[in-house]
């Protein structure tokens, strides 16, 4: 080769050199290289902790500084005591974050023992995959969230199983940009995956769960002051979305009488999307209140529950709250959902509840309800409180159909609407309140009229197969076709 073309390809690589430098001085990447560490139970801590000679214990790697695209592999099938914590010694980039997941085929476990089986702090970009985490159990020792969340950003959680905790068995608290996958939180006390802050709306923020499963969360023992065993809930909180998630069976053993669980739901919360989620058979203590499918509660603003199937809840299917000392509650909605025989225990009776113990209709106005079934063939199918002062509700084009009685309770100040929605009663077709004649009770009441006309419609929906619902998994709401209109009904429009 000739010198001239040699200095050439010289110049050429060197520039080259220059500007993967460049790129990762810019991006604040530091020249090192990623490391694996594994860890088995038959290896040992003065391993150099590879694939072939891996550590023996979380204690050792707990002591590792892990950088931007390092990893951490559990044998699979092997179980590790103790707590793994990364805190801000640790912390991965967009492009290179640290993982830590099983190796080999299934999940392996990391076992809290009576606190956390993991701990992030003041970490980012980091993903957690493919484990199992387990606690003493929530009355037999644990006293603790199992995996928490703390001051972190950018953070993944994917196929992971949580049980036996306390607490929450996923607590994210204070963080921003977190993503939950495939997450399946059973067993646990206080809930089974619990979003807060310390006290503002934009504490926790851009928080994204998704496929998850909150099953049989029943309370927290120590928990005498208010609510436990939520399935998934959000609070000091903006822009959160809900999706594809199923609750059951929480709620059932909480330590009190007063207010309860529900299956999902948010609370002093702006920006919060529950969609294509599934609330069944969620409960509450006995003599104790909610114990409900799904909820927007004090505080929330700017938020929507859509497209959601409720059943056999203890609680009403969708419930619309403030209590006493949140900030106000407006701007939200409900709509295209299906709550079927829910409410038939607490207070409610009801497949919808409206209560408001603020004492103020100022901070609770502005929410609409539309597109909605609600099925009943126990209670009722809307309830109101007797603390349910509000300065306005709007409900529209939904399908009330209830046992006897539609209602119970009124709207105290009579601020809500009510126009083209649909009124049955299974037992004689219509009553609300004693009235038996749906054309009177709309002149008297003022309701479902518009321009003089009455809009609303009282007509048997003849519903395919109502109240059977059988549903496990919210994967499966979109192809149910329990609550198919005939061919031709007039109450289709209503649903669009």
């Amino acid at each position: 080769m000739s010198s001239k073309k040699y200095l050439a390809r010289f110049l050429t690589t060197l520039c080259a050199l220059f500007f993967i430098c460049g790129q990762v001085w810019a991006q604040n990447i530091p020249l090192t290289v990623a490391r694996s560490y594994y860890l088995s139970t038959s290896g040992n801590d003065k391993n150099p902790g590879t694939i072939s000679a891996p550590f023996k214990t979380i204690t050792k790697v707990n002591g590792i500084r892990f950088k931007a695209g390092d990893a951490l592999y559990f044998k699979s099938g092997h179980i590790f005591k103790g707590t793994l914590t990364i805190t801000a010694g640790s912390l991965g980039n967009k492009n290179r974050p640290i993982v830590i997941a099983s190796y080999g085929m299934g999940k392996a476990t990391i076992n809290g023992d009576s606190v956390r089986a993991i701990s992030l702090y003041k970490t980012a970009y980091v993903t957690i995959k493919n484990l199992k985490l387990t606690g003493l159990g929530r009355k037999t020792g644990n006293r603790e969230n199992g995996l928490a969340v703390v001051n972190s950003e950018h953070i993944k959680l994917e196929g992971l199983d949580i049980s036996g905790f306390q607490k929450a068995g996923l607590l994210i608290d204070s963080s921003s940009h977190v993503s939950s996958d495939g997450v399946f939180v059973h067993d646990n006390g206080s809930a089974g995956i619990t979003v807060e802050g310390r006290g503002s709306k934009k504490d926790s923020r851009d928080i994204h769960i998704t496929n998850c499963r909150a099953e049989n969360n029943p309370g927290d023992p120590t928990k005498l002051d208010n609510h436990s065993g939520n399935g998934i809930v959000v609070g000091h909180c903006t822009n959160v979305v809900i999706d594809h998630c199923t609750a059951t069976n929480n709620g059932w053993d909480m330590p009190r009488i007063g207010n309860g669980p529900v299956g999902i739901w948010c609370y002093e919360a702006d920006s919060v999307t529950i969609q294509h989620c599934l609330s069944y058979r969620n409960k509450t203590s006995k003599g104790g209140a909610d114990g409900g499918g799904f909820d927007l509660d004090g505080g929330t603003t700017n938020s929507i529950i859509q497209y959601c199937f409720s059943y056999d809840n203890q609680g009403s299917g969708y419930c619309i709250f403030q209590y006493w000392g949140a900030s106000p509650f407006y701007n939200n909605i409900i709509r295209y959902n299906i709550t079927e025989n829910d409410g038939t225990v607490s207070d409610s009776q009801a497949g919808i509840y409206v209560w408001n113990s603020s004492g103020d209709a100022k901070q609770f106005y502005n929410c609409k309800v539309y597109g909605n079934i609600v099925y009943n063939a126990k209670v009722a199918a809307l309830s109101f409180s007797d603390k349910s002062m509000n300065n306005g509700f709007d409900f529209y084009n939904n399908i009330f159909v209830g046992k006897d009685s539609l209602m119970i309770g009124r709207d105290v100040l009579d601020k809500c609407t009510f126009e083209g929605n649909d009124w049955w009663s299974l037992t004689g077709g219509f009553n609300i309140h004693g009235s038996k004649n749906f054309k009177t009770w709309a002149t008297q009441a003022g309701k479902e009229q518009k321009n003089g006309q009455i809009i609303g419609l009282n007509i048997n929906p003849q519903f395919k197969n109502p109240g059977k619902a059988h549903l496990v998994t919210a994967s499966q709401i979109g192809a149910y076709t329990g609550y198919q209109l005939p061919e031709g009904s007039r109450l289709k429009k209503l649903l669009k």
